[in-house]
């Protein structure tokens, strides 16, 4: 079948037509445009790529993906930091009427975990944890064989969980989850650990100074050998266990997929994530969970705004 998606992002937003058979998906056709203040202007740069692909194939299913916060139940685009100008957009009535298509409305957490449960590592299970470990850290939870997105679509906001007194902020909160395990959280944790050491690291030193310090740089750093970047990142995989054993314990899923930094360097986070995740979960429910990387990453946007659309009953 052929379903339409719309991936809503901060820079750019782009329209595509997937094609879905059983367990696999094939982006057929795309077209994109820059993101501007004005959802109205923004969409209707797609329009003319939308009224093709309605033309040349049976679409009768929207899904949209965009970053939170949002409404899913209502269709509405609350209130997303970089999406000035989009709030309280009813992204989904647009479509009904513009397309007069069935549509819905998911945040990128929610639908990548939808994606991956559907065509990538976690086809299969009934009840699956995705973890987004990129620019910041999201979740999407499929719970008994569906999407659980909470009362009004903000389930899985595991980021904001604080897994310490102090560290580096993430999803405005010190010592969160989202701040030891994220690409940004990561950089910071470096640069606040080397301050507190009486000399730069040469990672850091090499880098350019604290100012330039990526977790890119730095995984390469590690991934070399070097000690203090193999540090960084042990400490941030210890973290990893730490948020991980409490969703194992409370939601005792089958599989727990981690995107992002994870699928770039996961045997740099692995072997101290997976000492803290022995010694804190429940053995019953951790002999059940197996821990894998994401297996999405080209058109990942795309496929995720598809995998709602297909959603859609």
């Amino acid at each position: 079948m052929y379903y339409l998606g719309l991936d809503i992002g901060g820079t750019k937003c782009a329209v595509c037509v997937g094609l879905v058979e059983k367990n696999s998906i094939r982006i057929i056709e795309r077209a994109e445009t820059p993101t501007c203040s004005s959802p109205l202007k923004t969409l209707s740069a797609l329009e003319h790529s939308v009224r093709e692909y309605l033309r040349k194939y049976p679409i009768k299913q929207a899904g949209i993906s965009c970053g939170g916060p949002l409404d899913s139940a209502t269709g509405v685009i609350i209130n997303p930091p970089n999406l000035r100008g989009w709030e309280n957009f009813p992204v989904v009535e647009y479509v009904q009427n513009t397309y007069g298509l069935s549509a819905r409305l998911e945040n990128d957490a929610n639908a990548c975990a939808v994606a991956e449960w559907k065509f990538g590592a976690g086809i299969g299970s009934k009840n699956m944890v995705f973890l987004t470990f990129g620019t910041g850290l999201g979740a999407g939870l499929i719970l008994d064989g569906k999407l659980y997105s909470g009362t009004n679509g903000n389930a899985g906001e595991v980021g904001h969980i604080r897994l310490a007194s102090s560290g580096p902020v993430g999803f405005g909160k010190a010592g969160s989850f989202e701040g030891f395990c994220s690409g940004g959280g990561i950089a910071r944790l470096a640069t606040q650990v080397a301050k507190k050491q009486q000399q730069m690291p040469t990672c850091i030193r090499q880098m350019g100074g604290y100012e330039n310090v990526t977790t890119k740089a730095l995984a390469k750093f590690a991934f070399d050998g070097d000690p203090f970047a193999k540090k960084i990142f042990a400490k941030s995989g210890r973290m990893l266990g730490k948020g991980l054993s409490m969703l194992i314990d409370m939601l005792n899923p089958e599989r727990i997929v981690l995107g992002g930094v994870f699928m770039r360097s996961a045997e740099l986070l692995t072997p101290s994530m997976n000492a803290v995740i022995q010694r804190e979960t429940l053995g019953q429910s951790n002999a059940v969970c197996k821990i894998v990387p994401a297996k999405l990453s080209e058109n990942v946007g795309d496929i995720a705004a598809v995998a709602v659309a297909v959603l859609e009953k």
